[in-house]
């Protein structure tokens, strides 16, 4: 089942660093309680590829990079 991800944002708006970073530490936890559910990297690979149909390769990298998120951008 796929869905459709819609951002409504004014073009013009300009987003605050503290809203940024906390979205960011937000994200970053919910990533690390994600990998600590049990479920391995490759089932998480698996069940975003098979419900975005996004190619593993980019889910991977995706993953990759969530990894490291919060200690790359906030400081």
């Amino acid at each position: 089942m796929r869905t459709k991800a819609t951002i409504k944002q004014d073009k013009d708006e300009v987003i605050e660093r503290p809203v940024l970073a906390k979205a960011i530490v937000e994200i970053s936890k919910a990533f690390r309680k994600l990998i600590s559910s049990g479920l391995n990297e490759w089932a998480i690979v698996c069940l975003v590829h098979d419900s975005s149909g996004v190619g593993k390769p980019d889910v991977r990298a995706v993953l990759s990079s969530l990894k490291s998120l919060e200690k790359d951008f906030c400081r």
